[in-house]
């Protein structure tokens, strides 16, 4: 038998807990915890799975909405219902710090694990999206994580059979030491036949299914809850590796016994392994579980109890089965040739008893193990960044107006921000399952739901310079903007996920950020009526040399009732009306223009009124579900200057171009490049004119007639006079040309 170390104040400083923290474990078991215990505890109330310095804060996003089936934060990933008897399921959440140690495997594992909270509520994935963030790819560094995260998500996604549909990328020297890997799965269930995360009936079998525990992931959950460092690319073994051909092969054995009704519940073994799922389960459940660990399948010799709880080894669940349906799942599982194995029994108190080769490892409460029972939760100190008051105060009249506004607009049309993320995305299988509506590329993704004229919308949004410029209005920039880009798609939005990136919460400056991030998103959810779901915090985003810009990634989900009213970004035939929708301020603060031309990151984020955005997404939206729209697309990066050439360019192989007179208030650059929000460009036959304008007027929505499509060039005002195929080349070919430098 492994000998443990002696359990100290040293030891468990080392593991992460502070000194009152490990006082407050002595206190709770009336003594001092053995090593594997001290383990449990350790990864159990870092922040990466108690939240204990932000649950406080994010209890106060609306967690309410007409559509929710289950509780925010409740179960595995959130369920909305969408009719006719159905629900989706979805979820997002950071895998950062493991894909910046081992870029390809925690890229592919992070896939894996979100997946997995979709199957065990018994729905099945149809969709997975990605939100990226690296530093400068000229870069060397950058272009190699850049290149093994994507590959990561690719192969695993693509050998799973997920496709995925959309996401976003965004490169700033902000994430160059620590990059932001925030991977989201979608999934459809019978809404009468979704499983939890429960354990409860007294004398209901444990079982452990999936594939056999290794050393690898151990204390995976505490390095995500650590700043990245030069020790970090030690902590390697922290890392999990994942097996995507396993987890199709546990997706189709978790549906059909789910399918069968033979479990009381279940949960994925994700960040601290067997400590967690048998913790929270029991949590939820007000009961405890006796378990024996040599029941547990291994595939390393020699591995101790404390190595066992910890360990995050990918493609595993804990199951509580109903009595007398063992032998079924067992044969079910035995069928797909996975491992299944009876551990243990639910027990009528608060207690993870487990032993090891008949000696007692670990006697814990359960509750006190977990977030919302007895695991600790701090509000911590906040202070206004000293620098905002001078972003703020930033002249842009002394920036010089550009010479030549043609060539300034190629250089911010370049930008790796703006250009096609193909490279990308064509990595991977988007059309798998065969129900890709609207494919990576457009504002948002849509998926058919079965086979039914019914889809599913989705997008991911967040522009961090915006939140390190103003966190409150940024964070509703990101709400506004994912709607916006479901509404532009032709769905209503329904409910948020959220992953939310920042430094480290001790530093005042960095808390009092994230509470205004939170109060942002939740005025925006709320006016919008997109409750949060669930999601993820992401806390410690930081290299020796710089914090990350906070990043709240949203993920939005919206429902379309009639497919055939799809709409995309792309001009469609030339003659088409092109029309913008909402007012421009001349907003170039926290822009890609200043960014680009002056390698400046000044100013305030765009303003944002809610009842804008309301009114422009519900006129919008109208006017496509009565077949008005021929496109539609958000103005965003790059101003309208850089979407009008998305527009034209979108479809690669039917380019257009658009002859347009865009109104100048005061510069031709602030007026080009402004990213004042509420904006869409859209383009209509011309027979739908009159009903159009009738609509959008009738919305209280500003319009404005911009011109008309055209076969070829983009002509803007006197100013810009360039061939379609010449933005094709840079939308199209600055990410592989950078990417062919040797990575």
């Amino acid at each position: 038998m492994i000998k443990e170390p002696e359990v100290t104040l040293q030891l468990a400083l080392e593991h992460g807990l502070t000194e009152e923290e490990y006082a407050r474990v002595c206190e709770i078991l009336g003594r001092t915890p053995n090593y594997t215990e001290l383990g449990i505890f350790s990864v159990m109330w870092s922040e990466h799975c108690s939240y204990k310095n932000s649950i406080a804060e994010i209890k106060k996003l609306p967690r309410d909405g007409e559509h929710l089936l289950v509780g925010t934060g409740e179960e595995n990933a959130g369920l909305v219902d969408i009719g006719d008897g159905q629900a989706v399921a979805f979820k997002i959440e950071s895998h950062n710090h493991p894909s910046a140690v081992e870029p390809y495997q925690g890229a592919a594992t992070g896939v894996g694990g979100i997946l997995r909270d979709i199957f065990t509520m018994g729905a099945r994935p149809v969709a997975a999206l990605n939100s990226l963030r690296f530093g400068s790819l000229d870069n060397p560094r950058t272009r190699f994580l850049f290149e093994n995260i994507v590959k990561g998500i690719g192969d695993y996604g693509n050998c799973f059979g997920v496709p995925t549909v959309g996401g976003e990328v965004f490169f700033d020297d902000s994430y160059q030491g620590n990059p932001l890997v925030n991977a989201m799965a979608i999934g459809i269930v019978d809404a009468k036949k979704t499983a939890s995360a429960v354990a409860k009936g007294t004398g209901n079998p444990v079982m452990i299914v999936g594939s056999a525990t290794g050393r690898d992931g151990i204390h995976g959950a505490t390095f995500a809850s650590e700043e990245l460092s030069e020790k970090s690319e030690s902590k390697r073994p922290s890392v999990q590796v994942g097996d995507p051909f396993t987890e199709k092969l546990l997706l189709e054995a978790t549906l059909e016994i789910i399918e069968n009704d033979w479990i009381v519940g279940i949960q994925d073994m994700g960040a601290a392994g067997i400590s967690c799922s048998t913790s929270e389960m029991s949590e939820k459940g007000k009961s405890g579980m006796k378990i024996d660990l040599s029941k547990v399948p291994l595939r390393e010799e020699g591995m101790s109890a404390y190595e066992i709880m910890l360990s995050e080894s990918q493609e595993r669940m804990l199951v509580v089965a109903k009595k007398g349906y063992e032998d079924k799942i067992i044969e079910v599982f035995n069928k797909w040739d996975l491992n299944c194995e009876i551990i243990g029994e639910v027990i009528d108190e608060d207690l993870i008893d487990a032993d090891y080769s008949g000696e007692k490892k670990v006697e814990v409460p359960a509750f006190n193990l977990v977030l919302g029972g007895g695991a600790p939760v701090y509000i911590r100190e906040k202070k206004r960044p000293a620098y905002l008051d001078k972003k703020h105060s930033f002249d842009f009249s002394s920036l010089p107006e550009p010479d030549n506004i043609e060539s300034t607009f190629i250089k911010v049309f370049s930008s790796p921000n703006i250009v096609s993320k193909h490279w990308v995305f064509e990595q991977y299988d988007s059309k798998v399952q065969t129900n890709t509506i609207v494919p990576p590329g457009s504002d948002a993704a849509v998926i058919r739901i079965g086979s039914s004229n019914k889809g599913i919308a989705a997008s991911t949004d967040c522009n961090g310079r915006y939140v390190y410029l103003n966190p409150k209005v940024g964070s509703m920039i990101a709400v506004a903007e994912s709607a916006r880009n479901i509404v532009c798609a032709g769905a209503k939005p329904l409910a948020v996920t959220n992953c939310l990136n920042f430094g480290n919460p001790y530093v005042p400056e960095v808390y009092w950020t994230f509470s205004q991030a939170i109060e942002g998103m939740g005025e925006a959810c709320k006016f919008l009526n997109t409750p949060v779901t669930g999601g993820n915090v992401s806390f410690y985003n930081e290299s020796p040399d710089s914090t990350v810009y906070p990043t709240p990634v949203i993920g939005m989900v919206g429902l379309i009732k009639d497919l055939s009213k799809t709409v995309t970004s792309e001009f469609k035939d030339p003659g088409d009306l092109i029309y913008l929708l909402g007012e421009d301020f001349e907003e170039v603060g926290g822009s890609e223009y200043l960014k680009t031309i002056f390698n400046l990151v000044e100013g305030n984020a765009p303003n944002l009124d809610l009842e804008r955005e309301g009114n422009l997404q519900n006129a919008l939206l109208a006017a496509i579900e009565n077949g008005l729209i021929a496109s539609a697309h958000d103005i965003s990066e790059g101003g309208i200057a850089a979407a009008l050439a998305e527009c034209c360019v979108a479809n690669r192989e039917s380019l257009k171009g658009a002859s347009v007179r865009i109104p100048i208030k005061t510069r031709a650059d602030f007026s080009l490049f402004s990213e004042s929000q509420s904006r869409v460009i859209v383009s209509i036959a011309p027979k739908n004119k009159e009903a159009f304008e009738k609509l959008i007027s009738g919305g209280n929505v500003p319009l404005t007639f911009l011109g008309q499509v055209t076969e070829k060039n983009l002509t803007v005002n006197n100013l810009m006079n360039i061939d379609s195929e010449k933005l094709s080349d840079i939308y199209y070919n600055t990410i592989p040309v950078k990417m062919s430098h040797e990575v």
